[in-house]
């Protein structure tokens, strides 16, 4: 079972535009932790959702660990994240104000071992602003290409 671990949502760059990132802790059980130190986790399809004043991931998939009995987790449940009341009331007026959406962006751990995740109070990007993104990809690596040539 690997220690460390670090699992990346890509589509999110390239769907959003990242205006402030935060790191919230998140409720795990037993098995959950397990499963995600084996990397069997998927953080693709989530969002983030406010229940009264709580912030709760959503469609955040954890598969079921391997040895867990009739005790184990559910694959797709909501998962409850820890943040700073401060930080949950700027997010919360954010959301409803401006029509942001928080995203989660990265899921890792920290130097004691416990799960965080990096979440992103993101706008979404229209199409014509995700062709300027892959343009610009482009380009960058045509330049490199030249840069590594001479």
């Amino acid at each position: 079972m690997q220690k460390n671990f670090n699992i990346l949502n890509r589509r999110a760059r390239f769907d959003y535009e990242i205006l402030d990132k935060y790191t919230a802790g998140i409720v795990l059980t037993g098995t959950e932790i397990k499963s995600i130190r084996l990397g069997k986790a998927s953080i693709a399809e989530g969002f983030c959702e406010f229940h009264e004043l709580e912030l709760f991931v959503i469609n955040m998939s954890v598969e079921e660990y391997a040895f867990g009995n009739h005790f184990n987790h559910q694959s797709k449940s909501e998962r409850k994240l820890l943040l700073n009341k401060k930080e949950l009331k700027k997010l919360a007026k954010d959301v409803q104000n401006k029509g942001l959406t928080i995203i989660p962006l990265r899921l890792f751990n920290n130097e004691k071992g416990l799960a965080k995740l990096e979440i992103g109070l993101c706008r979404g990007k229209k199409n014509y602003d995700k062709r300027e993104t892959l343009k610009e990809r482009d380009t960058n690596r045509d330049l490199d290409r030249v840069k590594k040539s001479h």
